[in-house]
C-alpha cells in the first residue's frame, strides 16, 4: 500500500530547511505522496528512511530513455490522467517503420527524408524522433544490414522489431553502445530477450494480448533484472487500443499497480489503412502512448500529428512564449516605424507574419508580459507604459532609429498618455486592434 503524506512526513528530517524547494517538510511529503516530486530532492533524508520510502518515491510510470549520438527520447514519469489536472511531461516519440526486405538504398533514401523533415510552429522546430527497423525476412544478416543502412542515414534513436532472439542480437550488435528499444518480449522468448536487453543496456518492449499477460511478463522480467520496460498490448482496432491504454494508465496512477507502471507503445501502421493509421496515431498521442510507430511518412500527415502532440503536451499553466527583444522585419532602416507587442507566441507571430507578408519594414519591440496576450497582460498589469518604456530603453531602440515614433496596439490606447510621459521626445501612435489591419495602417498612417 502506498504511504500517506503524514506517514512520509514522519520519516523525513522535519527540519523545514527548504533545501528541497518547499517551505516545509510536510509540504514536500504531500507532493511525494502524490508522485509529483522525487525523494532525491530532499538531500537530508537518512538511508534508513530511503529504504522505507522507496515505494513511495518510485514514480507510478517508470521513466525510460532511448539514446543515440546526442539524441534522446523519453517516455514515462506521467502523474495525471488529464492534462488540466497538472500537465503531461514527455511527448510521445513518433517513429517511422522500415523493413529489412526493402532495398538498402531505398531505406537510406526514405530515412534521410524523415531525418531532415522539420516544421516551424509558433517559433518551435518540430521533428520526428526516430526510425523503427523491423525484420520481415527473419534473416540476421539482412536485419543487421538494414539497421546499418538506417544508421548511415540518421543518428536518431532506433526501435528494433523482431521476436527472434538471434535476429535481434544481430541488430543490436550493429548499434552497440546505443540505448535502443527492443520489441519484443513474449511468453515464448522473454528469457532470451531479457538477456539481450541486459547485455546491450536496451529498453525492452513486452507484448501480450491481455493486461494479465502483460503484468505477468513484466513481473518476470523485473525479477530477471530488466528494469526499463515498455508495454505493447496487442490491439486490432481503435476501440481496443483506446480501452487498453486507458486501463493501463488508470491502473498505474489510481491503483499504483506496479506491473503496469510503464510507458505504452502503439503500432497504428498495423491497421494497414493509411487513413485509419493517422486516426489511431492521433488517438495514441492523446491517450496515452509513449512511443508511436507509423508505417507511412508524408509531410502533410506528419505535420498535423506534430502540432496535435505539441498542443496536448504544452503545460496549460505556462503560455508559449518568445524571447523578449527587438526584432527586425523586412530589413528595417532607421526611418522604419517601431511596433510594440507582448511575448505571447501567438500574438508575436500574428503581428510578425502580417507585417512580413506585407513587405513593409519595421522594428518590433517584444516586451516581457510573462507570455500573456495584449489584453490579458494589460488587465493583469503586465503590459503597461512603464514596461513598454523599459523595453524600448533596454533594447536600445533609440540608437536604431532616426525618427522616435512608437506604435502601440489599439486595445491599449489608454496607455498612450502615460507612455508619452515615460518616453519623452517620442511620438506615441495608437495602432489597430487586430494584427491583420497593421499593413493598411502602416501604409496610410505612418
Amino acid at each position: 500500500m502506498p504511504l500517506s503524506g503524514i506517514e512520509i512526513y514522519k520519516l523525513l528530517p522535519q527540519t523545514n530547511c527548504k533545501d528541497c524547494g518547499f517551505p516545509t517538510c510536510l509540504a514536500f511529503s504531500m507532493k511525494l505522496a502524490a508522485k509529483q516530486v522525487e525523494l532525491s530532492t530532499c538531500p537530508h533524508v537518512s538511508d534508513e528512511s530511503k529504504a522505507k520510502l522507496a515505494s513511495a518515491a518510485e514514480p507510478p510510470i517508470r521513466l525510460v530513455t532511448l539514446k543515440s549520438n546526442g539524441y534522446e527520447v523519453k517516455a514515462g514519469n506521467e502523474t495525471v490522467l488529464f492534462r488540466h489536472e497538472k500537465t503531461f511531461y514527455h511527448k510521445p516519440g513518433l517513429f517511422i517503420r522500415v523493413r529489412d526486405n526493402e532495398p538498402l538504398e531505398d531505406i537510406k533514401s526514405r530515412v534521410r527524408a524523415i531525418d531532415v523533415y522539420s516544421v516551424d510552429y509558433v517559433g518551435m522546430t518540430l521533428t520526428l524522433e526516430g526510425i523503427a527497423v523491423e525484420s520481415a525476412t527473419g534473416d540476421p544478416a539482412a536485419f543487421s544490414a538494414a539497421v546499418r543502412a538506417v544508421r548511415e542515414a540518421t543518428r536518431r534513436p532506433l526501435i528494433l522489431i523482431s521476436f527472434d532472439p538471434a535476429v535481434m542480437a544481430a541488430g543490436l550488435q550493429a548499434i552497440d553502445g546505443e540505448t535502443a528499444l527492443v520489441h519484443g518480449a513474449t511468453t515464448a522468448n522473454w528469457e532470451a530477450m531479457a538477456g539481450l536487453a541486459k547485455q546491450h543496456q536496451a529498453v525492452l518492449s513486452v507484448q501480450a494480448d491481455s493486461l494479465d499477460g502483460l503484468a505477468e511478463l513484466t513481473a518476470k522480467l523485473k525479477e530477471a533484472g530488466v528494469q526499463d520496460l515498455v508495454l505493447s498490448p496487442v490491439t486490432g482496432s481503435l476501440s481496443t487500443s483506446l480501452n487498453l491504454s486507458t486501463q493501463i494508465r488508470r491502473l498505474a496512477l489510481k491503483k499504483n499497480f506496479r506491473p503496469l507502471g510503464y510507458p505504452i507503445m502503439t503500432f497504428p501502421g498495423d491497421l494497414k489503412d493509411p487513413d485509419q493509421e493517422m486516426i489511431m496515431a492521433a488517438q495514441s498521442i492523446a491517450k496515452y502512448a509513449g512511443f508511436v510507430v507509423l508505417d507511412h511518412f508524408l509531410p502533410e500527415t506528419a505535420y498535423p500529428l506534430l502540432v496535435l502532440r505539441e498542443n496536448v503536451f504544452t503545460d496549460p499553466q505556462k503560455p508559449i512564449q518568445v524571447q523578449p527583444g527587438l526584432y527586425e522585419i523586412n530589413n528595417p532602416t532607421p526611418a522604419s516605424p517601431v511596433l510594440v507587442t507582448t511575448n505571447f507566441s501567438i500574438t508575436y507571430f500574428s503581428v510578425a507574419n502580417e507585417v512580413e507578408s506585407s513587405g513593409l519594414p519595421a522594428w518590433l519591440v517584444v516586451t516581457d508580459a510573462e507570455g500573456m496576450s495584449v489584453l490579458t497582460a494589460w488587465a493583469a498589469g503586465k503590459f503597461d507604459a512603464e514596461r513598454i518604456a523599459k523595453a524600448v530603453k533596454e533594447f536600445g531602440v533609440a540608437d536604431k532609429v532616426s525618427q522616435k515614433r512608437v506604435v502601440i496596439p489599439g486595445h491599449v490606447a489608454t496607455l498612450s498618455g502615460e507612455l508619452e510621459e515615460e518616453l519623452p521626445n517620442w511620438e506615441v501612435r495608437v495602432g489597430p486592434r487586430e494584427a491583420v489591419d497593421l499593413p493598411a495602417f502602416m501604409k496610410q498612417a505612418l
